[in-house]
């Protein structure tokens, strides 16, 4: 549904709610119906499932096979224990090897699943006119959302109020610069040749997946789960087929390879044994048979696949310890193979964080009033939260020795002129021991010592 092309009046009423947000007996009913608001998760595949992708690999297939025959002449010679040495030690590197890659898969798969844990999200939402903070995965349709600086936007919604509210949105559109956000209707004249208005165009939408950067806001729910955005994005990734990696295509290559080497090893041995007998009889076939399967056997590098998997094994612990998770061994080399990483826009693979990398004058002085002019916020915990750039503006303050909570409980704010688009400037005046100062910040002047 376009809800960003409606009146927000039009949209609570369409959606069966108001600003009160909805009854909770209807917030259950809705829950019930249209499911919990979370992104859908892959199905997961049994042990047995995955101990036998471990087997149906070319190198391993070879190795059973050279096992089965290896046991076979054994058998046929009499069943001397020591016959059998070559076949159990063949068994015993494929076992460890499928057993070494099912732990691997299994122990990255929980790590993952910790991390998601970890990243449950908390939503602030009015339900019958009373404000509750409850998980986010059990936001429904029309639910009312309120959303603050530093908030994770739990769902997608159509905004009906906005106070300086501005979001970033880098993980959907790419864009660095957090979205100012509007409540009014967008005019179907701004939609493309579709008819629907870009993404990234949708001032009245806050997407999940996206960030509050500044000021606050409230929302109705229009979509959760897989139905929002993040969701639409997730089942594309979901329904992507999992290609071969360079790696696995060299053994599949070399497999067979060795597996035409082994065949002609058998068939010239038996041919020429056969030819060069005096006198053919069953015995001798049987002799010169087994002869040539003998050496066929011996052909085969049975420790190659084991010392690939602990070689990749190694690779991974390696990336581990620099707190990267790899799911497949066979991925670590395709990631060490590569030579060039194309990385999407800031907020994706970067961390879309700014740095004060240049500063002139009186340092102390500059870093003192960048931390004051500007409506970034030092939580307790250290972190700053607010406007990229305003962040990097605290930051360089504290990496000064300024704190901007304490800078701000002794020099208080008592006015301030907000940053517009006409003077390109933020100015905010203090009462501090000395009398009133006032220190502005010059959008134009800061953006070119950054760009030096």
């Amino acid at each position: 549904m376009d809800f960003y092309l409606k009146p927000k009046e039009d949209v609570l009423k369409e959606l069966g709610t108001n600003a009160e947000g909805l009854p909770k007996l209807e917030a259950e009913k809705r829950l019930l119906e249209n499911g919990r608001n979370e992104l859908a998760k892959a199905k997961k595949k049994s042990l047995a499932r995955r101990f036998a992708e471990q087997l149906i690999n070319p190198m391993v297939l070879v190795l059973l096979v050279a096992a089965a025959v290896s046991l076979l002449i054994a058998m046929v010679k009499g069943g001397n224990p020591n016959e059998y040495a070559e076949a159990c030690i063949i068994l015993a590197v494929v076992l460890l090897n499928s057993m070494l890659g099912v732990f691997q898969e299994n122990k990255a798969e929980k790590a993952i699943e910790a991390l998601q844990g970890m990243s449950a999200a908390i939503a602030k939402v009015r339900r019958g006119g009373a404000v509750l903070r409850i998980p986010a995965g059990e936001l429904v349709i029309g639910d009312i959302v309120l959303i603050e600086a530093g908030d994770a936007v739990p769902a997608d919604m159509r905004l009906i109020q906005s106070a300086s509210l501005k979001i970033e949105e880098a993980a959907l559109t790419g864009e660095s610069v957090p979205a100012d956000k509007l409540t009014d209707a967008l005019r179907s004249g701004e939609a493309g040749v579709t008819g629907k208005v870009p993404l990234g165009d949708r001032k009245n939408m806050a997407y999940m997946g996206s960030s509050v950067a500044y000021g606050r806001g409230e929302g109705v729910v229009t979509a959760v789960g897989m139905h929002t955005e993040m969701g639409k994005i997730a089942e594309i990734i979901q329904s992507t087929q999992e290609g071969e990696t360079p790696l696995q295509k060299r053994l599949s290559q070399l497999s067979k390879a060795l597996s035409f080497l082994v065949l002609g090893i058998c068939a010239a041995i038996f041919i020429v044994r056969l030819v060069s007998m005096k006198e053919c009889n069953a015995e001798g076939v049987a002799d010169s048979f087994m002869l040539s399967v003998s050496l066929a056997v011996a052909a085969i590098p049975e420790g190659l696949a084991a010392v690939v998997t602990v070689v990749l094994s190694i690779g991974v612990t390696n990336m581990a310890k620099r707190s990267a998770i790899v799911r497949r061994l066979t991925a670590v080399e395709t990631l060490g193979c590569a030579q060039i990483i194309c990385s999407d826009k800031t907020g994706t693979l970067t961390q879309n964080k700014m740095t004060v990398v240049e500063s002139f004058g009186d340092t102390k002085l500059l870093a003192k009033a960048m931390a004051l002019c500007c409506d970034a916020e030092l939580t307790p915990d250290g972190e700053i939260v607010g406007d990229p750039t305003e962040n990097a503006l605290v930051a360089f303050a504290r990496k000064e020795g300024f704190d901007k909570n304490t800078l701000v409980a002794e020099c208080p704010r008592v006015a301030e002129a907000p940053f517009d688009s006409v003077r390109k400037m933020m100015s905010t005046i203090h009462r501090t021991q000395n009398g009133i100062v006032q220190y502005t910040t010059h959008i134009r002047q800061f953006v070119k010592k950054l760009e030096k």
